[in-house]
């Protein structure tokens, strides 16, 4: 049976008011890679690597910072086998790899302004002697960042003045810090509370997961920047 004029009019334009729609649906559910040949075969592509792959942010985030504060990435040493890790703003200040970990306590300290890396050490606390340590964090400047992650032993050689040095930078697990605990902290020089960011894990020989070491900590974050105090 032959359409008539005026229906076979009708009829087209049924059929491109519903292709019209599955298009415009396809899209707004944002499944912009849909061909016309998926929509009318009601199949659809599959989506590539790079679309698949998940976002990476700073310092491996799972999500960015907000403005003015800085990405940090903290990884205490395993045992006495592999190093520890400081990462600020996706760039390595410290690890193995660059050859600047140590047993013992390892340290950045960063401009809390600036964000930039003022300088790293570490400080021997099984054999070493704690005044190096202790001359280090007398000095240091109002609004200076501390980042702290231990390697080994961290605690042996600490002595009262030392541990009160790290209260001041906001810490509350460095006074019950012993013997093969893991650590990890940051803080700054004048916090006014204590720091957000700080992990211990006692050293226990029931719950170790190395053969006399507790387990790796590992810990992240967004640091606020301070406020330049000059006008």
């Amino acid at each position: 049976m032959r359409l008539t004029g005026p229906l076979r009019g009708v009829v087209v334009l049924l059929l491109l008011v519903g292709f019209t729609w599955l298009l415009a649906s396809a899209l707004f559910r944002g499944e912009s890679s849909l061909s016309v040949r998926n929509i009318f075969t009601g199949t659809r592509e599959e989506p590539t690597q790079s679309e698949m792959r998940p976002r990476r942010y700073k310092c491996g985030l799972s999500a960015p910072c907000p403005p003015k504060h800085l990405a940090f990435r903290l990884v205490s040493g395993a045992a006495n086998v592999i190093g520890p890790k400081i990462c600020l703003e996706d760039k390595m200040l410290v690890s193995s790899v660059k050859n600047n970990v140590g047993r013992g306590l390892n340290i950045a300290l960063v401009n809390g302004v600036t964000g930039e890396l003022l300088e790293t050490r570490t400080f021997d606390m099984w054999a070493g002697d704690v005044s190096h340590l202790l001359k280090f964090l007398r000095p240091l400047h109002e609004g200076t960042l501390v980042f702290v992650a231990s390697f080994d032993d961290a605690a042996t050689k600490l002595n009262d003045e030392s541990r009160r040095l790290f209260e001041e930078l906001g810490s509350t697990a460095v006074k019950e810090l012993a013997f093969r605990d893991s650590w990890v902290f940051v803080g700054a020089k004048g916090i006014e509370n204590k720091s957000p960011f700080e992990q211990r894990m006692k050293n226990s020989k029931s719950s170790n997961k190395y053969e006399g070491w507790p387990e790796s900590l590992e810990m992240d974050g967004c640091i606020p920047m301070r406020p330049s105090l000059q006008g």
